[in-house]
C-alpha cells in the first residue's frame, strides 16, 4: 500500500462534500500538472491519503481511500489528463496545520513541504506515520 496526499481549496471541494459522496466517492478531476498526474498514474486501489485543505486553511483535515485507478477526466477536453477516484474514511481527530508540518523536522523532506505547488504528492510510510500520530488518528 503506498500513501498520498490530496490537496483542495475547501470552498472548491471540501471533506465534508467528500464525506456527502459516502461509498460512491468522487473523481479527483481538474490536475493538470504532469508529475500530480504521474503520482496519480502510481496509485492502486486501497491506498489511503491524508485530504488538505490548502489556500486559506492549509491543513489535513481527512482521510481517504483510493477506490479507482488511473482513468480519464471528463473535464479534460484534450484527453490527456485523468483522475482516480477517492471515498472519504475518516476526519482525523486534531486538523495539523502546514505550520505544525513544516516545524517537525522528520518532515522537512516531505513533498508537500518540498513542493508545495503540487496538489497531488507522495506520503512515505514514517511521513505517514508521523502526520497520524500528530493528528491523533488512529486507523
Amino acid at each position: 500500500m503506498a500513501y498520498w496526499l490530496f490537496k483542495s481549496e475547501p470552498n472548491t471541494w471540501s471533506f465534508s462534500d467528500q464525506l456527502a459522496k459516502g461509498e460512491e466517492g468522487e473523481g479527483w478531476d481538474g490536475v493538470r500538472n504532469y508529475q500530480a498526474g504521474n503520482n496519480m498514474k502510481a496509485m492502486e486501489i486501497g491506498d489511503l491519503g491524508f485530504f488538505y485543505h490548502s489556500v486559506i486553511e492549509k491543513r489535513i483535515v481527512g482521510i481517504v481511500r483510493v477506490s479507482q485507478k488511473w482513468h480519464l477526466d471528463p473535464t479534460d477536453p484534450t484527453g490527456r489528463f485523468g483522475m482516480v477516484t477517492v471515498v472519504a474514511v475518516k476526519e482525523v481527530e486534531k486538523p495539523v496545520t502546514l505550520s505544525e508540518i513544516k516545524s517537525e523536522p522528520l518532515l522537512n523532506n516531505f513533498a508537500l513541504v518540498r513542493q508545495s505547488r503540487l496538489s497531488v504528492v507522495p506520503v512515505s510510510q514514517n511521513e505517514w506515520n508521523i502526520l497520524l500520530k500528530m493528528s491523533n488518528t488512529s486507523l
